[in-house]
């Protein structure tokens, strides 16, 4: 089973981000755009793996405490357009925790380094380039007050997301 362990986004972010992919397609960017229900961002990808209780016996090993998450900017790796996130060292301790854990319990996980993102279209194509178009980036914030084990499966009409734990509130 494909599993990744991600921090499910508030209903004010989502509508940030789904108000900047609809001016995004308006302005004439193509691409597969992430659907509302699959935004989130990633903590650690593990890819396949078996065991699902043991991801969440990783992730209610660390302590976790509320912090604030806010939307900040937007970027691209190649084709892959992103919403980028302000600097949080709270964040950041949360990501090295966790993956801590999960090397701890020799449980694989994806090593590249942390480099906190939300997807928002693969694909992306702006008049025959990568360029993003010059739109005003999403603004936003939230509390993150959980984190959840996610399973990735795939459907008839692209990724399908199904939260199989969580750890938090």
């Amino acid at each position: 089973m494909r599993l990744f362990i991600a921090i499910l986004l508030d209903e004010a972010l989502l509508d940030a981000l789904t108000e900047f992919q609809a001016a995004l397609r308006e302005s004439g960017l193509r691409g597969r755009f992430a659907p509302r229900e699959n935004l989130h961002l990633t903590l650690a990808f593990i890819g396949e793996y078996g065991s699902p209780d043991a991801v969440a016996d990783a992730m209610t090993a660390i302590p976790f405490r509320p912090f604030p998450l806010r939307l900040e900017g937007v970027g691209n790796f190649g084709d892959l357009y992103w919403a980028g996130l302000a600097e949080s060292p709270a964040l950041a301790a949360c990501a090295r925790r966790l993956r801590r854990s999960l090397a701890e319990r020799e449980i694989p996980y994806d090593r590249k380094r942390f480099s906190p993102h939300i997807t928002l279209v693969r694909k992306a194509e702006f008049h025959g380039e990568t360029a993003l178009p010059d739109i005003a980036p999403p603004t936003g914030e939230m509390i993150v007050r959980a984190i959840s084990l996610m399973r990735s499966e795939r459907g008839k009409r692209g990724m399908i997301y199904t939260e199989l734990a969580r750890t938090g509130e």
